[in-house]
């Protein structure tokens, strides 16, 4: 004969089903309680509205035209005036020169011209025969027009002392040169040559051709309005305020 306990949790099994019935329990309320607040809100149908349909009036006709006032009762109008082109301008005929007279030309003069003319004249030529003989010969004294050179420009002592002998300068050496030289038609100097320097052997010869080249200009002489190169000029060229005086030849 099976005997129940008095008390089902006196022993240690009823104590521990108990407690497993709680824990089952409350996991139940917690899940029932996270299902209602997870569930959907009941569905809500929209309520039903009856719509009526009105067409809009009709847009109202335009208004009528007035009619446009009737012309006159004015000033008569002005007549019409037709504007007519004025016609385009005659043609300007170009003017045309008269045409060059010329010079009637110069009658031909057969015969012998009154007086001798170095160029040769017009004429139709002329035809003869004729025969003659002539000795001649004759001497006489005569001479052209001359006209010596003449001395267009003569330097000053000042532009003399750039062809001072440097060494004579140095010792305040004076001297003078007497030279020859032909002229040119361009008034130039050329073919110089010493005819007397002093003292000599100091270089005044020599320098006195240098300055005559340079310095001096002469006109040649004429014979006849013709230059004559056989005429030469003579200078005498003083170096120095003690230069010596040179005898001309």
């Amino acid at each position: 004969m099976l005997r129940l306990p008095a008390d089902p949790f006196a022993d240690g099994r009823g104590r521990k089903a108990g407690l497993t019935l709680g824990v089952i329990l409350a996991h139940g309320l917690l899940l029932a309680a996270a299902s209602l607040r997870d569930a959907p809100p009941p569905l809500v149908e929209p309520p039903v509205f009856d719509l009526t349909l009105i067409a809009p009036p009709a847009p109202p006709p335009p208004p009528e035209a007035e009619p446009a006032p009737e012309s006159g009762g004015g000033a008569p109008a002005a007549p019409t005036r037709l504007r007519t082109p004025e016609p385009p301008p005659r043609p300007v005929e170009p003017e045309i020169p008269p045409p060059v007279a010329r010079a009637p030309e110069p009658a031909l003069t057969v015969g012998v011209a009154p007086t001798a003319d170095p160029e040769p004249g017009f004429g139709q030529g002329g035809e003869g025969t004729g025969r003659g003989e002539g000795v001649g010969a004759g001497d006489g004294p005569g001479s052209g027009v001359r006209s010596p050179p003449r001395n267009l420009r003569e330097p000053a002592m000042i532009e003399l002392r750039r062809y001072h002998p440097p060494e004579a300068l140095r010792r305040n050496v004076s001297g003078a040169a007497l030279v020859s030289c032909r002229i040119r038609e361009d008034t130039r100097l050329d073919d110089c040559r010493v005819l007397e320097e002093s003292p000599a052997g100091q270089g005044f010869g020599q320098a006195g051709v240098r300055a005559a080249v340079d310095l001096y200009r002469f006109r040649p002489a004429m014979v006849d309005g013709r230059p004559d190169d056989r005429l030469r000029a003579v200078i005498e060229l003083s170096f120095g305020r003690d230069a010596p005086r040179l005898g001309r030849r």
